[in-house]
């Protein structure tokens, strides 16, 4: 699985034969420019998860419910989670959960909503974990994301993402549950795995430690941009080859029509 947030890439990316993709509200990083995921709006989710749904349709669909759409209560999260599916036609929606949220996992999964329970590393939780840390780091902090698997399984939960956790805590999670575990940065034994792709294509300037480098797109880009400008600047472009064309008979036309003699 890998994130996307836009038609072109998520086209690409099944032609590529990427089987997931996940709109996460890393969107709100690496395509906003906000220094944590905290800003981005459920409209704005909404219109880029559709944006990638058109773009792939035949891929299963992960959609993230941004920090305030489900935390208010459970009746907001149930109707803004059949907001964002009705209007996306995501496969799934993935929410950062505590134990808290047990309600709302158990009206959403009621109601035949598939639901991937984020735990571990919980990125709108920041303030309260103090920071972007990995977690897990204690037998005590493991045995509690444990727990909060079983929770979340009996609660009805489709899938569980797990993130940023020592590959033990991750190994223990998959053991103990029956659902399908998604990794993202917690190890090798986690049934699949997902990355922001900014990270592995290198736009982002700190990708985390976890992130393969699958390629070095920012230079590429910068080398292409820079390309634009040299030839802009130096009278190359726009030449001949990238002009429209108008039938002689038509210029002649128009130059009467402007009262001049362009044929000269």
């Amino acid at each position: 699985m890998l994130t996307c947030y836009d038609y072109t890439t998520a086209r690409l990316m099944q032609e590529a034969g990427v089987p997931g993709l996940l709109v996460g509200d890393s969107a709100a990083n690496v395509i906003l420019g906000h220094p944590t995921t905290l800003p981005v709006s459920l409209d704005f989710m909404i219109d880029i998860t559709a944006a990638v749904r058109r773009g792939a349709p035949k891929v299963f669909l992960v959609a993230d419910m941004p920090f305030g759409s489900y935390h208010a209560s459970t009746e907001q999260g149930v109707a803004n989670v059949c907001r964002m599916i009705q209007a996306t036609g995501c496969d799934c929606v993935k929410l950062e959960l505590s134990a808290a949220h047990v309600p709302l996992v158990e009206a959403l999964a009621g109601a035949g909503v598939a639901v991937m329970a984020h735990i571990g590393l919980r990125p709108q939780s920041v303030g309260v974990i103090g920071g972007y840390r990995y977690q897990g780091r204690t037998a005590a902090e493991a045995a509690d994301i444990v727990a909060l698997a079983l929770l979340f399984q009996q609660a009805g939960a489709a899938a569980l993402l797990v993130e940023a956790v020592p590959p033990e805590v991750a190994r223990a999670v998959v053991e103990k549950t029956t659902l399908p575990v998604i990794g993202c940065g917690s190890g090798p034994y986690c049934h699949g795995c997902v990355i922001v792709t900014h990270d592995a294509l290198g736009l982002t300037l700190k990708p985390p430690r976890f992130v393969p480098q699958l390629a070095r797109l920012d230079e590429a880009f910068r080398q292409a941009f820079s390309a634009y400008v040299r030839d802009v600047t130096a009278g190359r472009y726009p030449a001949d080859e990238h002009a429209y064309t108008m039938p002689q008979a038509e210029q002649k036309r128009l130059a009467q029509c402007l009262g001049k003699d362009q044929t000269k």
